[in-house]
This record gives structure tokens, C-alpha cells and sequence, in this order.
């Protein structure tokens, strides 16, 4: 990418006390350069900036440019944000696999949800999932020689045919080559099975996690976990695709599948390797496996852990909860039905408080077509067709990863300033366990 294709990088935040505030960065200036060099993207900049002596060039709010000199420590932080994390633009997927989510949204949204990041960048700064279908020589050498490891890959199957017909790609089915050359370079991936049935299971299934785990028993293990995820299907996805939803049925069967290789796996190396996604026991309608199943949660962000791990952290929270609360409190807590049975110890933990009224709504989305939908995929039109006409209380606790990052707007456009207008009830956002005590408590 020539340098003409990086544009200065437009500063959003100025962390107070910082080096940058004490120079007087302003929010809406540009970073041309550093050193002289223009950085690609954040792993740019923070390479640049681990130097002692910086040399920054710098557009103001007006766009005239600035010299700034600074001196500091080695790796001190400047305390500047930034718009996004690529300053040279996104790198977007050249496959066209029938279960992305991207493709499974309906016309006529916000432009952002459209667009289809295949960017090891953000895989290696924020643990998003790619193929490696679109990574040039140069972009694998940058990643051997700034080691950007571990990064997050979609697999879905090592067999080079069925790789192939899952992503409409005919590059996919270099993956075994790719896993060599991290191997050998001593660098890691961590791995997803997005699962469709008739299609990658069974043997399939089997195979794939038999190759991975061959790359995971040297000292540095180029695979260092794997997720099986079920297929999320909307109504809105292509009516020519081939897929099938995954059924109480399929969900039992790839259960006791994995867990017999997850067996084996232990035994071999003393840890589980590959670990299924929450959903699966959900569908499923089987207890979830118990918190020390997940060992260090190497898969967190794929769903695998993340119920136990929310049920053990609100059971060490709420020991701070009172017997009873000064003034009453009536709540309504909106969630995907997909949790209902496992949050229900939480319910009942809240409804111990004497004064303190709280009631749940597990809703499946219409939107999407859904019988089982987890909390991040509800949309305002669910929540609005689900609570119209109940009495709600005093307040409605909203999980936040149901709504746009750092924004109040769900995935169907409809803010939360609009739902609370149209429901006439306030709303409270609510993140970690911490963050929904206090709010639950009026604390928030």
C-alpha cells in the first residue's frame, strides 16, 4: 500500500495528564507522521512511539501542520485515541461464505453494518476472527517481523475442499500450509469451528479437530485453542443458500462428539484444547459444564465460558447486596431467551432484597426469525414488540452488548432514547456484574 493511501490519523481523545495533553493535543488534530515514518495503523504507532526521542508531524484542527519534538521514556504512552485503529483503510474479505452474519441482514441499514473486515490488524489488536484468504506476501512478512501473535482464524474445516466450499474460495483450502508457516516461525493462532450441519460435522468435525490438535503439542503450540460454534441463521439470509439450522437434536450429538475428543485431548496434553461455545448446551437443553472447564478461558470471546464465568463473578458480587432496600424498586431485565434458565439464580438472588422487585423478559427475536436468540442480537422492534403493554416499573435494564459500540443504537437502527419513548420507561444500560448490581441497587 503506498503511502499516499494513509491518511493522517485523526485524534479522538486526549487522555488527561498525558504527555499529550502537556503538549496541547487537541481532539480533531492529525498525526502525519513519526520519526519521519507514516504509520499504517495502531501497530504502527506504537511501535513508532517505544522510542525515547519522537519526532511528530502534526495537522491542527485548521490543517497547518506542526513539528512537535517530545522526550520520554522508553514506552511511555503519548495518551492519544484515535478514530479507528487502521489509518490505511480496512482490509475487506474477498469470501463469500453462506453463513456470514453480514450477509444475513436485511437492506437498508446504517453502511457500517455492511461492511465485511477480513483484517489480520484487528485480529491482532482486538482478537477479531479472519481467513487469511486475502493476506499478501508483504502483509506475512510485516507479521513474521513485528511477530503479531497470537492472531484469531476462522477454520471451519481443514479439509481444503470443504474449507473451499464454505467460504466460495478456492485459496481457503491453503489453510494447512498457513498453520506450517506459523509453526515454523513460532507463532500462534487461536481457531474457530463455525458448525453447519451436513456440511463440516461428523467426520468432518473429527478431522478438523484432529489436525488442529496436531498443532498444538510443540512448545510453542501454533494452535493454541479452538471454539466449536453453532451456525446462526437469520430469515433474511440468501433463499438459494445451503444451510440448515442446528436443532436440539445436532446440538446433543456434537456435544457428546467433542467431549469424547476433549477427553482425549486431556489426557495427551492436560487440557481441553477445543472447548463448545455456551449455545450448544443451550440448544441442547443440557446443564452447562462446570467454571473449572474452562481453564484460563482461551476462548472467551467466541461464547465459551462466558455464562459460568458471569454466574461467578455476580455470586462473589452479591455478597455486597442489602437485606432491603430504603425505597422500593421495580425493575424489568430484558435478555435472549437463550440465557433464561441459566440467569435464573441471578433472578432470584435480586428478588432475595427485600423492597427489590425484579422481572424478567427472555425474549427470541422476530426480527431476525429466531426461536433462540442470545441477549447481543436483540433489536429495539424485539424489545419493543415483547414489553408493549406490561407494566415494566420503575426502570428497564438493557444489557450493553446488545446496542452499537460506544452508542445507543441497536442493530436495527432504533436508538435507545426511542424505545425508552416509545415504552414511556426509562432505560438503564447495564455492563459488567459490577455495573448491574449498582444500577439494580439505584447505585448506577
Amino acid at each position: 500500500m503506498s503511502e499516499v493511501s494513509i491518511r493522517p490519523a485523526l485524534i479522538t481523545a486526549v487522555l488527561p495528564d498525558s504527555i499529550a495533553a502537556e503538549i496541547g493535543f487537541e481532539i480533531g488534530d492529525r498525526l502525519v507522521s513519526i520519526n519521519g515514518q507514516r504509520p499504517r495503523d495502531l501497530i504502527d504507532y506504537q511501535f513508532l512511539c517505544a522510542d525515547e526521542v519522537l519526532a511528530l508531524e502534526v495537522l491542527d484542527t485548521a490543517g497547518k501542520p506542526h513539528q512537535v519534538e517530545i522526550e520520554k521514556d522508553y514506552d511511555e504512552d503519548l495518551g492519544l485515541e484515535f478514530e479507528s485503529a487502521l489509518f490505511d483503510g480496512l482490509m475487506q474479505c474477498n469470501n463469500r461464505c453462506p453463513f456470514c452474519f453480514i450477509d444475513q441482514q436485511p437492506p437498508g441499514m446504517r453502511q457500517t453494518l455492511y461492511l465485511k473486515d477480513d483484517d489480520y490488524r484487528l485480529s491482532f489488536l482486538y482478537g477479531s476472527y479472519l481467513t487469511l484468504t486475502n493476506v499478501s506476501q508483504r502483509e506475512w512478512d510485516r507479521i513474521e517481523q513485528m511477530r503479531l501473535s497470537p492472531l484469531f482464524v476462522s477454520v471451519h474445516a481443514t479439509e481444503p475442499d470443504i474449507r473451499s466450499q464454505l467460504l466460495k474460495n478456492p485459496r481457503a483450502g491453503q489453510l494447512l500450509e498457513q498453520l506450517h508457516w506459523f509453526q515454523e516461525r513460532r507463532l500462534q493462532i487461536h481457531a474457530q469451528v463455525v458448525l453447519c450441519p451436513g456440511i463440516n460435522d461428523r467426520e468432518h468435525l473429527t478431522r478438523t479437530l484432529l489436525d488442529l490438535f496436531e498443532f498444538h503439542q510443540d512448545d510453542v503450540p501454533a494452535v493454541a485453542s479452538v471454539a466449536v460454534v453453532p451456525v446462526g441463521l437469520t430469515r433474511f439470509r440468501p433463499s438459494e443458500d445451503e444451510l440448515i439450522p442446528v436443532s436440539r437434536e445436532k446440538a446433543q450429538e456434537v456435544i457428546a462428539q467433542v467431549q469424547d475428543l476433549q477427553a482425549k485431548f486431556r489426557q495427551q496434553v492436560g487440557s481441553t484444547f477445543a472447548w463448545l461455545a455456551d449455545e450448544w448446551f443451550l440448544l441442547a437443553h443440557q446443564e452447562l459444564p462446570p467454571e473449572s472447564h474452562y481453564e484460563d478461558y482461551p476462548q472467551l470471546g467466541n461464547g465459551v465460558g462466558s455464562i459460568r464465568q458471569f454466574l461467578k463473578q455476580f455470586q462473589s458480587a452479591a455478597r455486597k447486596l442489602p437485606t432491603q432496600l430504603a425505597q422500593p424498586r421495580r425493575l424489568t431485565w430484558v435478555v435472549g431467551n437463550a440465557v433464561e434458565q441459566a440467569f435464573q439464580p441471578i433472578l432470584d438472588r435480586f428478588n432475595q432484597v427485600q423492597g427489590l422487585e425484579v422481572s424478567m423478559v427472555a425474549i427470541a427475536s422476530q426480527y431476525w426469525g429466531q426461536t433462540m436468540t442470545v441477549t447481543g442480537l436483540l433489536t429495539g422492534q424485539d424489545i419493543l414488540h415483547a414489553l408493549e403493554g406490561r407494566e415494566l416499573g420503575d426502570a428497564i435494564l438493557l444489557p450493553s452488548l446488545m446496542l452499537k459500540h460506544n452508542d445507543t443504537c441497536f442493530l436495527d437502527d432504533m436508538t435507545v432514547a426511542d424505545l425508552s419513548q416509545q415504552l414511556q420507561t426509562p432505560m438503564l444500560i447495564v455492563g459488567d456484574v459490577e455495573h448491574l448490581i449498582e444500577t439494580v441497587m439505584g447505585e448506577g
